[in-house]
């Protein structure tokens, strides 16, 4: 086990390559002497700027042409010479990178086509979160425990950057909590209306808001801000990851759906009350820490897909306008009924 140069390979989400910090990590522990690099896509490429245990990033565009962004990326591990590549992506196009780019040994999970072209392979664990499953492909090597805590890593003026946002607007010390209504998939997203609701209850408590997302959330956010006629900060689109991390940090929750916004925070380590409706927990990737709280309607139609989709398989998006405002709401001022004034 003399690897020297080795690999992370992860092209899916933003929240997906949050969730292996704690893998990488993991890996520099058990080989102190490595060089480790971490290949994404390009818009991944934030979660990890300054994270002490990565040597480089290197980005496979593959959402632009696919084909030659391959080819690319294929002559850039050659050239690098890895012994050993991980991949917690069960993915073909993955599997035949670290193939086709002469590295020696390729370990993956035993599912799926992809694992014919791994030369070591474990089981994809069911039921616990994805940190642990990712954790597991390290037993090939060890059977030690490793920390689950995701990490991000802004800077010191971007942390400054976040303070000079929140602090001003501390109102009377009451708590800070931050809103992100959004999410690629539209199934996955709390109706407008409910956020609508919520932040309108939120702000009559004297709550501070922060709405947290994406450019393309900006005018969503912006729609439940003067609807609910709430006073907030909208961020969205205003925010790289980092900068977005260094705010969620100074918040005392996070209210969002089941998105990166959720990984971002618990890798700050602040509170979260998520909501989630086509997908489900045991998919792995609910909040994980103590404090977390996630609302969930028991229906026999979830989960309908392990992403979500576009619009409700069955025309309703029962489990998601069933979590009514109220019910979050009741939850937030239990949270903080020795801070509330």
């Amino acid at each position: 086990m003399s690897y020297k140069r080795i690999l992370i390979i992860q092209t899916a989400f933003v929240g997906d390559v949050i969730l292996i910090t704690p893998l990488i990590r993991a890996t520099q522990g058990l080989f102190p002497d490595a060089e480790i690099d971490v290949a994404v896509v390009p818009q991944s490429q934030g979660v990890l700027v300054n994270n002490p245990y990565i040597r480089k990033i290197i980005p496979f565009d593959k959402r632009k042409n696919k084909l030659a962004a391959f080819w690319r990326t294929v002559r850039v591990l050659r050239g690098n010479k890895y012994d050993l590549a991980i991949s917690p992506h069960s993915s073909t196009t993955t599997a035949f990178l670290m193939l086709l780019g002469g590295i020696k040994t390729r370990l993956g999970f035993d599912r799926g086509f992809a694992a014919r072209f791994l030369t070591h392979k474990v089981p994809h664990l069911d039921n616990v979160h994805k940190i642990k499953k990712n954790l597991h492909l390290l037993s090939t090597f060890s059977d030690r425990e490793f920390p689950l805590q995701t990490e991000l890593f802004p800077d010191e003026p971007k942390m400054n950057r976040a303070r000079t946002i929140v602090e001003p607007r501390h109102f009377q010390h009451q708590p800070i909590i931050a809103v992100a209504p959004g999410s690629v998939w539209f199934t996955k997203r709390w109706p407008v209306e409910h956020y609508i609701k919520l932040t309108q209850l939120l702000f009559q408590a004297r709550l501070n808001l922060i709405f947290i997302g994406a450019g393309d959330e900006r005018e969503l956010c912006e729609h439940i801000i003067q609807q609910a006629g709430a006073v907030a900060i909208n961020l969205a689109g205003k925010a790289d990851v980092l900068d977005s991390a260094a705010v969620i940090a100074q918040c005392d929750l996070i209210i969002c759906n089941d998105s990166g916004a959720l990984h971002i925070a618990n890798a700050m380590q602040t509170d979260v009350m998520a909501f989630f409706g086509p997908t489900v927990q045991s998919f792995g990737y609910f909040p994980y820490r103590e404090n977390d709280l996630v609302f969930e309607r028991d229906m026999d139609c979830r989960p309908c897909g392990s992403h979500g989709g576009k619009q409700c398989p069955l025309g309703h998006h029962r489990c998601m306008k069933e979590i009514l405002p109220e019910m979050v709401f009741q939850k937030v001022i239990e949270k903080f009924e020795n801070k509330i004034g």
